[in-house]
């Protein structure tokens, strides 16, 4: 059990909610709390939430050892197009590798479907006199003198962050580290992010594209940072702020600062590491977190208690679910996929007559029309209310009271007016098209993992996801549903016990028969002192512990597989035991290896990470009782497998006690989120108090 005499914080920033989570590690207490964010300053909601705290925990931010932090600010300032006036300084020959981009179209049938325009339009892409060979010696000796008329004309154009990008790099970073100390002393206060720091691998196109989001949002994040920083100690924490990375881990707020583009993926990746955890707890092989939040949803396929990562990760993709239509991000973050679904959602008749749902969403402000906050058009939020699926009194913890009358207004005009039907009729709609926006998306999820829909346990969470979560799964086939305790800030619960983590990888490409071996243990070796150190800013003192993996490919092959070693036995490997092991990856992964074509490394893959021993989500105590006790009446709602409007038993989750069994059709309400239970569904409360669901047809 947890042992520690402190508290733990995390906090989640969403587009339209802050969620917060207060740990109290001597008792295991866990305390929550809901503000609407602040878009103009999405720290002004973290703040003002840990300071009412203390209402409930007096004075706790003196004994607080962690204050955890994510946000979708990064991934939101590259949507948005609002990052810093960025340059790029590349190879003499290169300026256009970000408009070159791989030669892939990005919709088989749409000739005119381009991608999002670069970031750095080609007059702040500035060609260097400089060349390195992919073995690292110099071919062309970096030009000095031409960087003077350079940086004359970065300092006339007002640029705040430059990006810098040499080929070859990730071989030899000379002359890259060079052009860092010249622009570092000649314009002090400019960010500069160098690609051999930031991503030292192969593959030109995405090291660039990864770069240079890396600037385009740093001088914004570290602003970002240092206010927050500064309200955290001004509000009596000596802990410092830590910020989870997009690889499911803790970081420090330097490493953030450093390297935001780590952060792109810091919100949705919470969520899944909780329903990881419940995965573990539970015995479950399969997972499919699913994260509907008040902005975008977020879903996620985890196998075997572990969080699927990826270095093919997209932002701001001009094509919502299309591959290669987006910039593409290289470093490693948790394998997800993200819909333009939420409570706020807006829902609006095309030209054509069809209602349609997202991706625009009415976020925190003005929010949708019934929180009586300047929003009119009608949002998803709207819809669930007029179905009877929401408390009007009591939403959001009490923080807030919904306006049905101003609800259904703005369904009657924006949605069913223009189709002919009622306003109960056209919220159904709304409510079923996000779904089935949803669904599609989550399929095609599963599809690109190879997994069966019907194999999985769908964990629900987020504020609007236990409202949808049983329509969705009737809509993907899968029968067993877990909505956890707490569920509409699960998010935050996540920061509490993520561990420290940082993955590196680098490119050291040559074949495996002329390897040295001792040479890879070397580098792998160097690979983790980089990364213990950034860990020791996260919990100093602490061994992590490291996985290490390496990129194995046939030569001229343009993808690898990861082959995993022990970091003891890599000075004593030979090129034929490695050729064993990638043809053992190869053959299960394609169901075929080719004997006669000669293989290469490519990459060392490094994962370090820093494991958290406390119990953050431990067995409830049994009360004797039933279900019925928990049961305060009824409210009329709307039931999809009936298509009319009956009442629903009204359950307190907090009184719901681990071995209660009851029947839909049910709403099950607590402080962050309210559960819809439709008819002939059967629900068990599990020994952690979760909602465990059995739809009907299992």
């Amino acid at each position: 059990m947890i042992s520690a005499s402190g508290f733990r914080v995390g906090c989640d920033i969403g587009g339209t909610f802050t969620d917060l989570v207060l740990l109290d590690e001597k008792t295991g207490t866990i305390h929550i709390g809901k503000r609407l964010t602040t878009p103009e300053d999405p720290s002004i909601a973290m703040l003002a939430g840990l300071a009412a705290f203390d209402e409930t925990a007096p004075q706790y931010s003196r004994t607080t050892t962690r204050v955890a932090h994510a946000s979708t600010l990064v991934a939101n300032t590259i949507i948005e197009r609002k990052g810093a006036r960025t340059a790029l300084l590349t190879t003499l020959g290169f300026r256009d590798v970000l408009e070159l981009r791989r030669y892939v179209r990005v919709s088989t049938y749409e000739l005119f479907a381009d991608p999002p325009s670069p970031l750095v339009p080609r007059h702040w892409r500035m060609p260097v006199t400089e060349r390195i060979r992919a073995d690292g010696t110099v071919h062309t000796a970096l030009d000095i003198d031409e960087l003077d008329t350079l940086i004359d004309k970065i300092r006339a154009e007002g640029i705040e962050s430059i990006a810098v990008c040499f080929l070859h790099a990730f071989t030899n970073p000379a002359h890259e580290r060079a052009v860092g100390d010249m622009l570092a002393r000649k314009l002090p206060g400019t960010a500069v992010s160098l690609s051999s720091e930031v991503l030292p691998q192969i593959k030109e196109f995405e090291r660039s594209s990864t770069t240079v989001l890396n600037a385009y949002v740093k001088p914004l994040i570290q602003r970002y940072l240092g206010r927050l920083e500064e309200g955290v100690r001004a509000a009596g924490f000596s802990a410092p702020l830590q910020i989870m990375l997009s690889n499911g881990g803790i970081g420090s707020a330097a490493t953030a600062g450093q390297f935001p583009v780590r952060l792109i993926e810091s919100g949705p990746v919470a969520g899944a590491i909780v329903a990881r955890h419940f995965g573990e707890l539970l015995g479950f092989e399969e997972v499919l977190a699913f994260d509907m939040g008040g902005t975008t949803a977020k879903a996620c396929l985890i196998r075997d208690g572990a969080l699927p990562l990826t270095d093919e990760l997209e932002v701001a993709r001009s094509q919502r679910f299309t591959k290669s239509s987006g910039f593409p991000v290289a470093t490693p973050a948790v394998n997800m996929i993200e819909i333009g679904a939420g409570g706020g959602s807006i829902a609006a008749v095309s030209a054509v007559g069809i209602v349609q749902v997202g991706p625009e969403s009415a976020s925190s402000v003005p929010g949708p029309a019934c929180y009586g906050l300047g929003g009119k058009r009608p949002a998803v939020t709207d819809a669930d209310l007029v179905l009877g699926y929401l408390n009007a009194e009591n939403f959001a913890g009490g923080t807030m009271s919904l306006d049905t009358r101003a609800a259904e207004a703005a369904i009657a005009e924006h949605v069913a007016n223009q189709t002919g039907s009622s306003v109960q009729a056209a919220a159904w709609t709304i409510h079923d098209v996000i779904n089935e926006a949803m669904a599609a998306a989550v399929r095609m999820h599963l599809t690109e993992r190879g997994g069966d829909p019907s194999r999985p346990v769908l964990i629900a969470f987020g504020g609007a996801g236990p409202v949808h979560v049983a329509n969705l799964a009737a809509k993907l086939g899968i029968r067993r549903v877990l909505v956890p305790l707490r569920a509409g800030v699960l998010s935050a619960l996540g920061l509490v016990l993520a561990p420290a983590a940082f993955d590196l990888l680098r490119t050291r490409k040559m074949p495996l028969t002329r390897i040295n071996f001792g040479e890879v243990a070397d580098e792998v070796a160097d690979i983790c002192q980089t990364i213990s150190t950034r860990l020791a800013e996260v919990r100093p003192g602490v061994t992590p512990l490291f996985d290490v993996a390496l990129d194995v490919g046939y030569i001229g092959q343009g993808y690898q597989v990861a082959v995993r070693v022990l970091i003891d036995e890599i000075s004593t490997l030979t090129p034929a035991t490695v050729l064993a092991r990638f043809a053992e990856v190869y053959r299960a992964k394609y169901g075929y290896f080719y004997d006669d074509v000669p293989a290469e490394l490519v990459n060392l893959r490094v994962s370090g990470r820093v494991p958290d021993v406390a119990q953050v989500i431990a067995p409830l105590q049994v009360t004797p009782g039933n279900a019925a006790d928990a049961c305060r009446g009824e409210r009329n709602a709307w039931s999809p497998r009936e298509r009319h409007f009956r009442p629903f038993a009204v359950y307190d989750r907090e009184r719901l006690q681990p071995g209660m069994r009851f029947n839909g059709p049910a709403l099950v309400e607590e402080t962050s989120a309210t559960t819809v239970i439709d008819v002939d569904a059967d629900v068990v409360v599990d020994r952690f108090g979760s909602l465990d669901i059995t739809l009907p047809g299992a």
